[in-house]
């Protein structure tokens, strides 16, 4: 079984794909079993196949390539590779139109003073966040990701970033008792 994709990523991004000395793309051909011939003039990806079919994890080289396309650090696209991690890219343009002036406001209000906002929501998800072009990307498993989705929406819709965090903070408390819940009530099996 072959396998083989062409995607675009920006030309300002495929100096991160490649990395130093070609580490990045030489990781990302080993850890997914797929070989990446990349056009810096175009900025097009062709991923390929190779190897051990059994092995051969296709759908993530191309996740990673498009983290690193949506502005991700190879080191955060590579933890795609981890667990049930997955990548979510949200085009800011639902929220707003075609205005720039709008896509930069909210893109201000998602990144926040210094970088606050974005940090704190992936503190308060457990996920990594890249504010790029006209699009917010997200890693991170499932349940997580739903979260960020669901702040970075109401931001973008207007949300108060006291309300977002709040909201945040209220699920991972209803996630931590969920745990404890679990625990105690396998203590009555023992």
């Amino acid at each position: 079984m072959s396998f083989e994709k062409l995607i675009r990523i920006p030309n300002d991004r495929i100096g991160s794909l490649i990395g130093k000395s070609g580490n990045v793309k030489s990781s990302i051909e080993k850890s997914c079993y797929v070989s990446l011939d990349i056009d810096g003039d175009t900025g097009e990806v062709f991923i390929k196949s190779t190897g051990d079919v059994e092995k051969m994890q296709p759908f993530k080289a191309i996740e990673i390539v498009t983290a690193i396309g949506r502005g991700f650090s190879p080191e955060n696209a590579m933890t795609l590779l981890d667990g049930e991690n997955t990548l979510h890219v949200i085009d800011l343009r639902e929220f707003v139109g075609k205005s720039n002036a709008n896509v930069e406001r909210i893109k201000g209000r998602i990144i926040g003073e210094g970088g606050r906002a974005r940090k704190n929501m992936e503190n308060l998800t457990n996920t990594h966040i890249s504010v790029y072009g006209r699009t917010v990307a997200i890693i991170g498993d499932a349940s997580k990701l739903r979260l960020a989705v669901d702040a970075i929406s109401a931001l973008s819709s207007g949300g108060m970033h006291g309300a977002v965090y709040d909201k945040l903070e209220s699920a991972n408390r209803r996630t931590k008792q969920e745990k404890m819940k679990l625990w105690e009530d396998q203590d009555v099996f023992y």
